[in-house]
């Protein structure tokens, strides 16, 4: 997969160079707030589509889809984040994200509003040690046009023991 950071050289002064990365993020919607989702990551986005049940499994697990010949497991990111039911409306959509341990799964999220750009300057890492579920699934938080934007730790919501 083409690595999609860019590095920037800036000087700060004469005696030293400071040496920034940039990354790109999908910055979705749930509920009221803002997350974002490295684009490394993202395989597809689809819109809302009949999910088939599956028995005997947590209540955020959705179900599975077939997308082209494909079929995927689909998560509730709200109810896998502790927060309400997903309300579903003409702007949901299930982002298709491709990961190394747990290969394919969609997500489902109220919206995908735009793709941001942010530099390891804008971007404040999260302490491990944080308790609140929610918060467990955030790796940062981005700061970008005056809005923050929680960076999601796709590994830790998409492993089956965090249930």
């Amino acid at each position: 997969m083409e690595e999609l950071s860019m590095k920037n050289t800036l000087k700060a002064g004469d005696e030293r160079k400071i040496e920034e990365e940039f990354f790109q993020y999908i910055v979705i919607r749930l509920g009221d707030e803002q997350y974002g989702i490295d684009i490394r990551y993202i395989d597809n986005i689809v819109r809302m589509q009949h999910i088939t049940r599956v028995p005997k499994v947590p209540a955020y697990l959705k179900g599975v889809i077939n997308l082209r010949g494909e079929v995927l497991p689909v998560m509730s990111l709200r109810l896998k984040m502790g927060l309400e039911a997903d309300e579903l409306t003409r702007a949901t959509r299930i982002i298709i994200l491709k990961l190394e341990q747990q290969g394919s799964v969609g997500i489902i999220v109220d919206e995908v509003k735009e793709v941001v750009t942010l530099g390891t300057s804008e971007i404040e890492k999260m302490s491990q040690n944080a308790g609140e579920n929610k918060k467990s699934f955030i790796t940062g938080v981005g700061k970008h046009n005056g809005e923050l934007i929680s960076l999601l730790d796709l590994n830790s919501i998409t492993l089956e023991e965090n249930a």
